[in-house]
């Protein structure tokens, strides 16, 4: 036996009520292990000093004092199991107010969409930067404004061509 297990029978050990295998190894282990053995010098000093105690004896109005006192306890009502506990009560009060606080932002949320929107629409425009660069230079280009303009010339289907 280990000295865990030793703890387990000690006290029936140290009482005499143990059966007389698990007396025999706890004497085994008693006999190899020193701090359980000066366990059960502590514990058999500390029994001593107890036996020495008087020992006293209830009054004989005890047991009616202990029926008074049982008798004059209220009685819990019938619907008592409804009324909650004041901390559960208190606790689930603050559970609604922080449910409804939370519930009434809204603005929160959609502000964060809102800047997750814009950050992609900069990323966006951040992709497309070169084609906008290259718009930029075409349109403030002032030599293509003094080329000729051709007026355009509309273009018909091959279906209604004369022959």
């Amino acid at each position: 036996m280990n000295c865990e297990q030793i703890e387990n029978h000690l006290v029936s050990y140290m009482d005499g009520r143990a059966s007389a295998a698990d007396r025999q190894k706890v004497e085994a282990h008693l006999a190899t292990c020193s701090a359980c053995r000066a366990r059960v010098e502590e514990f058999g000093r500390l029994w001593n000093v107890l036996d020495e105690l008087p020992a006293t004896e209830p009054s004989l109005a005890f047991d009616s004092q202990v029926r008074q006192r049982i008798a004059a306890e209220p009685r819990e009502r019938l619907w008592s199991w409804i009324m909650p506990a004041p901390r559960f009560a208190f606790s689930l009060a603050l559970l609604i107010a922080l449910s409804v606080w939370i519930s009434l932002r809204p603005t929160a949320m959609v502000e964060s969409q809102v800047s997750a929107m814009q950050s992609d629409q900069d990323f966006r425009m951040i992709k497309d930067l070169r084609v906008l660069e290259d718009y930029d230079v075409l349109s403030n280009f002032d030599p293509l404004s003094e080329l000729p303009q051709t007026p355009a010339t509309p273009v018909e289907p091959k279906g209604n061509r004369e022959m």
